[in-house]
């Protein structure tokens, strides 16, 4: 029996071609056991965010190549607002924004650190914290769990206070 890694190498291969042919960028791919089965979730994106009617599409051209596989149930979805980074091009289009690195362990005693990304990569996070006085934090990436982006919701607020 082949290692997982290889079918996952095998699953990924095959999702991210079908998001290539359609015109979306896959984000992750994931076999996950839950008390009702093996789930395995596909999650995609494209500029200007992904529809359901889009994951249907894709859900109908990715399963016949995933059929061979060991999973009980096939999941197509948007990696959502408040994505976790994981690609190097959710790096690259997240510079600048807000993120949440949530740890491991304390740093300065804190789990949770947010800030501008400034940078990320194999070795390191680096973010941008402090209101008036900005100082960058550098976290070895081996203490950071997850980045994740912090959903922006300016805009509701102002819409919400145009109605009151």
């Amino acid at each position: 029996m082949p290692p997982k890694n290889a079918n996952m190498q095998k699953i990924t291969a095959i999702c991210e071609k079908t998001a290539e042919r359609l015109g979306y960028e896959l984000c992750d791919a994931a076999i996950e056991k839950e008390p009702t089965g093996r789930y395995l979730r596909i999650y995609i994106d494209r500029d200007g965010g992904i529809t359901l009617d889009d994951c249907e599409t894709y859900h109908r051209a990715v399963q016949p190549g995933l059929e061979s596989f060991d999973y009980d149930f096939l999941e197509v979805c948007s990696p959502g607002i408040d994505r976790p980074l994981k690609t190097k091009r959710d790096v690259e289009k997240s510079i600048g924004l807000l993120v949440e690195a949530r740890l491991y362990k304390p740093v300065d005693g804190k789990k949770v650190i947010e800030g501008l990304l400034k940078a990320m990569d194999d070795d390191h996070v680096v973010l941008t914290v402090g209101g008036e006085e900005e100082t960058d934090v550098d976290l070895p990436r081996k203490v950071v769990s997850q980045v994740r982006l912090v959903p922006d919701l300016s805009a509701l607020d102002e819409a919400e206070d145009e109605f009151e």
